[in-house]
């Protein structure tokens, strides 16, 4: 409307025509290139089951050398989800909501009159930490070796503090 009554779009242009003409800037804060590298493009993908291994073996070399030593033969798997199998012998409907299983026999638990049991062995998965990773504020190295050293706690029988004690003492274990 106030276009039509200083003389449409003849003024309009007019105008335009008038104003100083300001070069573009081009920094790097504000250009988008035209191509995104393939580097980048990686970074920006979920870290594979391989990825993840390298994280864990991370966090198990922070350990303190005296907690791997008890570890023996604990063996660690990374698997991207847990099984519906594992889930319903849990209770657990969401398979996000489990981050990592310790399978076996806690040392506190057994007898020298028990059958020997296979090695123990601790089930990191991966997308349900992803998934805890995406909604908080921890580094996902810090997050793996966290799940880790809880999931080893159930081996040695551990509580909650005793677990939140040795993640103390690594230090920047797992840290990306």
């Amino acid at each position: 409307m106030a276009l039509a009554k200083r003389g449409g779009r003849a003024y309009l242009s007019a105008t335009i025509a008038a104003l100083p003409r300001i070069p573009p800037v081009s920094t790097p804060a504000n250009t988008v290139p035209a191509a995104i590298d393939d580097a980048v493009i990686a970074a920006l993908e979920a870290p594979d089951l391989a990825a993840f291994e390298r994280l864990a073996d991370a966090a198990w070399r922070g350990l303190p050398d005296a907690f791997r030593a008890a570890c023996g033969d604990v063996v660690i798997h990374i698997e991207d989800i847990a099984t519906d199998e594992v889930l319903d012998s849990l209770g657990i409907e969401d398979p996000f909501d489990l981050t990592g299983l310790y399978h076996g026999v806690s040392l506190d638990q057994q007898s020298v009159s028990d059958p020997t049991p296979g090695p123990a062995h601790v089930s990191l998965y991966r997308r349900a930490i992803l998934d805890e990773w995406a909604a908080g504020g921890e580094s996902l190295g810090r997050l793996v070796a966290h799940v880790l050293i809880h999931e080893i706690g159930h081996h040695f029988g551990f509580s909650d503090d005793d677990m939140a004690a040795i993640e103390a003492a690594t230090g920047k274990a797992g840290a990306d």
